[in-house]
């Protein structure tokens, strides 16, 4: 083990930035499910072939 593992204060730096990648991953994981749509509330896609007859 090296000197820096003895060090208070990046033993320190070290759980703060912890802290916030955590916190950065629950507001994440908090937007997701704000934005997600429920499965009742969603629609089978059905293919629109007009647009290909006009490629042609």
């Amino acid at each position: 083990m090296g000197t820096a593992d003895h060090d208070p204060r990046s033993n320190r730096g070290e759980k703060v930035e912890a802290a916030e990648r955590e916190a950065a991953k629950r507001r994440l994981l908090a937007q997701a499910e704000a934005d997600r749509v429920p499965l009742e509330d969603t629609t089978r896609a059905l293919p629109d072939r007009r647009w290909r007859r006009e490629l042609r």
